[in-house]
């Protein structure tokens, strides 16, 4: 007997899985099917689920419509079904004639109900194969789920052993399935439409012909697209045997879809139209956020969460669906789990979305309080236990003079990017405002149990305590990069003893499964090769990193080197990339600072004016306030309007060049950026936070370039791994590191331990800083800093300075990771905090050269362009908080000309040698130059001398694009000097006979 390799089989498998899990087998046909095809409903199951329901209801309808009132009940729901859709009608029921009617029941949250849980177990849940849905042809879908009649998923099923897969699914819905059929209009009969095969599911949520845009609906397979293989199962058994079970089902519907509202701007920017979506979580969305509820369910609170979820993710809808749970997640007792859950974002996208989800799957206002004013309204909003509250990071430390209002509460905190938001002392002030525990509960939590310690150390104790770990707050960070500090802070300990992402959405499933562009597959770089001499008889001695320094900076701000890569930008831009996307792609330009910036724009305006580029446009972002030459620039002053105009000015078809130092490198979501120009050195998570602007997807964009004129594709690689597919620790950072830095500390001798203990007396007394107390602490700070300045050598006191930074950076640190307290520490970390700030600052030496060096050439030269491939092989893990040295020892000072001649052989030239030209051509470029022939006729050999090698290098310069000999003078300075004094006396001759003539 043949094995079944038909369609047939693979529905009759899915079908048997959903009726031995409770769904009904429910054929439509005869009168059933005609009143189905009529309104895309199961009329008689939904009748059937209001009479053992809603029975008095429908006695009541009864009597206004008498033996017609079936029929008039059903056209009331295609009314509501059709005018507020499925969604809100199934999650708020329809009213007819007063009379409230339930459409279905969501499971109940507690026990305490026993005719809720009754109404919820009289659901029907159903499957249909082949329905037959028109009235127009006899087309037909694979199969259809319905809850009480109402028609919520719709499938298209390929089994590859008949040479078909999930491609043709997704080809059936765009071309069969026409969108102005009942059952497939948008919002008002079928929810979300799968496309499944064996191996893969794709879902959509509307039906547009060919501009349907599905999503994939995988579980993600090594770290990248796909399912894995599961044992004596299809891989795609996942969607019937757990996505689509009642209870799931259920949840999804009635707290995760929403209905998203997205203005449509035209090309200046002015709104002219609004468009509706149905978001229905993806998978990893759906998993991350019910394995964390799960997980808080069964551990309780007190625990920290890191969602390692890349770019193009979804990371809003996933903060706002964890955001609205935690929100409503009650215990066993039927008690809220958290007082209040807080979200620190500075995203306003995020602020709207989510107070638009909460209200929809909520349907009252006054859940969510978004806080704009001042820490008074943050403080009021936690004292009346708003359920979400949204905020930045920025207002914590403004409510610590209110701690005294709030009772000790358990709170949920979402942080939106936790790399930008997890550490520092303003995490430690929040983390101490929302923990507010008694002295004895400190005892008894850390077994610290000394009888005898005085005031000022209890108060202490309560510090630590409140700046660690607490039981009642919980942490739940999303970020797409995090750093080595944001996972040992967030990560949960796996078997290895390491803590791990909790829930991964990788780069790379990102990348393969279409959301985001990989933007390193496109890449070029460029080397700037230069030369530089001194320009002055001394040979002075400074400092050789500052001034290798100084000179790099020299060249990245010389007028020649901006207006060169000016020119390769602009001309980049109008040849290839205004043509992406439709006409209508952009660029970023990535400089080194604000000045860099400020140059680039006036670079940028003068490059274009003088082409007639009419039609392109740059503007300019960075903070502040720029001096040069005594003239002030700002961003609104150069770009002709505000900063926070920006993202939607730059949005219109007006401007095509965005300049930045340091803003919008991060955080900044503009889909049609398609190339970055990057005049910066970029490593580790910057890299990646910068390059990631380009990875948005939108129509027509199909790629993404990048040129870069600083950085090796090598580095570029090394940078992007740890992020591929998950970051990984090494190991964690060892708080034993501190006994070590504490002992090199002690042994220098600065400080006694008595000072220790009477500024800790200061700080810890519970009384108002007054002029007094600050005397006192003075007084007690100027004898550590009098041993400091004639006990100590000056390579102790660099030590002592490097120690003390790393101790207290390490120590702040070690407080967010993990429970440990430790007195004497902190009564260290104390005092270091203070005596640093009174210890005198090293004068940095400065080293001003731009008088002393001249630009003698200047080329970028292309080595590296093609895709920069990332190994889903090579394990790249992040290093852990490292034990160092916070300063430098003094520099060994060389002389300049060694600095240069050093600072040549790195950036030495590679040119090729031309061929057959003639040393003549530089001499006649010379000899009937006007400027240099009044020179010599003015000037005496000796004198024109001068004028003479100023100029020479002008000439060469200007023949470099023959690719001749005047390159490998360049690259030689033998050479260079041999031919510019052998050629002098000529020269000089044949300009002073051309005058006389």
């Amino acid at each position: 007997m043949a094995l079944d390799a038909s369609e047939k089989g693979f529905e009759s498998n899915i079908e048997n899985r959903l009726i031995e899990s409770g769904y009904v087998q429910r054929p439509l046909v005869g009168e059933s099917l005609d009143i189905f095809k009529k309104y895309a409903l199961d009329t008689e199951i939904f009748i059937q689920f209001l009479e053992k329901t809603q029975h008095k209801a429908l006695e009541q309808l009864h009597k206004v419509y008498k033996d017609n009132y079936k029929q008039k009940i059903v056209d009331r729901l295609c009314k509501e079904l059709n005018k507020r859709g499925m969604i809100d009608c199934l999650r708020h029921g329809v009213k007819d004639y007063g009379v409230s009617l339930r459409l279905a029941y969501n499971k109940p949250v507690s026990t305490m109900n026993q005719t809720l849980i009754d109404a919820y177990e009289e659901n029907i849940f159903t499957v249909t194969r082949q329905v037959h849905y028109s009235l127009k042809n006899n087309n037909s879908i694979d199969m259809m789920l319905s809850l009480n009649g109402l028609p919520l998923v719709v499938m298209e099923l390929k089994n590859q052993l008949t040479h078909q897969n999930v491609e043709n699914s997704m080809r059936q819905f765009r071309r069969d399935r026409d969108p102005h059929e009942m059952l497939f209009q948008f919002k008002k009969r079928a929810v979300v439409y799968f496309a499944v095969d064996t191996d893969e599911v794709y879902m959509t949520t509307r039906l547009d012909k060919d501009k349907t845009y599905f999503l994939p609906f995988n579980r993600g397979n090594s770290g990248g697209k796909g399912n894995p293989i599961i044992y004596n199962n299809y891989r795609t058994a996942y969607l019937w045997d757990d996505i689509l079970q009642k209870d799931s089902l259920l949840d999804i519907l009635f707290q995760f879809i929403y209905i998203k509202e997205d203005e449509i701007k035209d090309s200046t920017g002015e709104i002219i139209d609004k468009k509706e979506s149905v978001i229905f979580p993806r998978y990893h969305q759906l998993d991350a956020v019910r394995k964390v509820e799960a997980d808080v369910r069964k551990r309780g609170i007190g625990h920290n969460y890191l969602i390692q979820h890349s770019a193009g993710s979804g990371k809003t809808n996933s903060i706002s669906w964890l955001t609205y749970r935690l929100a409503k997640l009650h215990d066993s007792s039927n008690e809220a789990v958290f007082n209040s859950v807080i979200v620190i974002t500075d995203r306003r996208v995020l602020d709207k979305q989510l107070q638009d989800a909460v209200y929809q799957l909520e349907h009252k206002a006054g859940m969510v309080a978004k806080i704009e004013k001042d820490s008074n309204q943050l403080a009021e909003a936690i004292v009346n236990e708003t359920r979400i509250i949204i905020t930045t990071l920025q207002k914590f430390p403004f409510i610590m003079e209110k701690v005294g209002q709030f009772t000790r509460g358990k709170y949920a905190i979402v942080i939106d990017e936790a790399h930008s938001s997890q550490g520092g002392k303003a995490a430690t002030a929040m983390t101490g405002i929302l923990s507010s525990k008694t002295l004895e509960e400190a005892y008894k939590a850390d077994q610290l149990a000394e009888d005898n310690m005085e005031d000022y150390e209890e108060k202490m104790l309560e510090t630590i305590v409140k700046s660690g770990k607490q039981d009642n707050l919980s942490f739940f960070a999303f970020t797409a990069t995090p750093k080595a500090k944001t996972i040992e802070r967030f990560g949960t300990i796996g078997e290895d003893g390491l803590p791990h992402p909790f829930h991964i959405y990788s780069m790379r499933q990102a990348i393969e499964e279409g959301f985001i562009l990989d933007v390193l597959k496109n890449y070029t770089t460029y080397k700037t090769y230069y030369n530089v001499a001194k320009q002055i008889d001394d040979d002075p001695e400074v400092a050789g990193s500052k001034a290798t320094k100084q000179i790099a900076k020299y060249v990245s701000l010389h007028a020649h080197n901006i207006a060169q890569k000016t020119e390769i930008m602009i001309e980049h831009f109008r040849r290839v990339t205004r043509h992406k996307i439709g006409g209508r792609a952009k660029a970023m330009v990535v400089t080194s600072s604000r000045l860099h910036a400020v140059n680039y724009k006036q670079a940028f305006d003068k490059y274009i004016k003088a082409n007639h580029y009419d039609e392109m446009k740059a503007i300019v972002a960075f903070s502040g306030t720029v001096e040069e030459k005594g003239v002030s620039y700002t961003e609104p002053l150069m770009n002709g309007f505000g900063e926070k105009e920006l993202p939607d000015k730059f949005h219109t078809d007006e401007y095509q060049v965005l300049l930045v130092a340091e803003k919008y490198q991060t955080g900044f979501d503009e889909p049609l950026l398609h190339t970055m120009y990057v005049d910066k050195p970029l490593d580790g998570i910057k890299a990646v936070q910068t390059l990631s602007r380009l990875n948005r997807t939108c129509k027509g964009k199909n790629d993404t370039f990048v040129l870069d004129f600083v950085n090796d594709a090598e580095d570029i690689q090394k940078a992007f791994e740890p992020y591929y597919e998950v970051t990984e620790l090494e190991s964690t950072t060892d708080p034993n590191i501190l006994y070590d830095l504490q002992q090199e500390l002690d042994a220098l001798q600065v400080y006694t331990e008595e000072e220790i203990n009477d500024v800790c007396k200061l700080e810890f007394s519970g009384k108002k800083i007054t002029s007094k107390t600050q005397e006192k602490l003075n007084a007690l700070l100027d004898k550590g800093v009098n041993r400091y300045n004639t006990e100590l050598s000056k390579e102790q006191q660099d030590d002592f300075k490097g120690s003390t930074s790393k101790y207290i950076r390490t120590y702040s640190f070690v407080l967010q990771i993990g429970p440990f307290t430790d007195i004497s520490l902190h009564k260290l970390y104390i005092y270091l905090n203070y005596l640093l700030r009174k210890l005198p600052k090293n004068a940095s030496e400065g080293v001003t050269l731009a008088d002393d060096i001249a630009l003698e050439y200047y080329r970028n030269n292309k080595v590296f362009e093609g895709s920069i491939s990332l190994s889903v092989e090579d394990e790249t893990k992040l290093k852990p908080t490292a034990y160092g040295k916070g300063t430098q020892p003094e520099e060994e000072k060389e002389r300049l000309s060694s600095i240069i001649e050093r600072m040549n052989e790195r950036f030495g030239t590679d040119f090729t040698e031309a061929d057959k030209l003639s040393r003549d051509q530089i001499k006649e470029d010379m000899i009937h130059d006007e400027a240099l022939a009044q020179k010599a006729r003015n000037n005496t050999k000796e004198n024109f001398k001068f004028a003479y090698d100023h100029s020479f290098m002008d000439f060469v310069i200007h023949r470099m694009n023959d690719k001749s000999f005047f390159n490998k003078m360049l690259q030689n300075r033998a050479v260079y000097n041999y031919v510019k004094d052998e050629m002098f006396d000529e020269v000089y001759k044949e300009l002073r006979k051309k005058n006389i003539t």
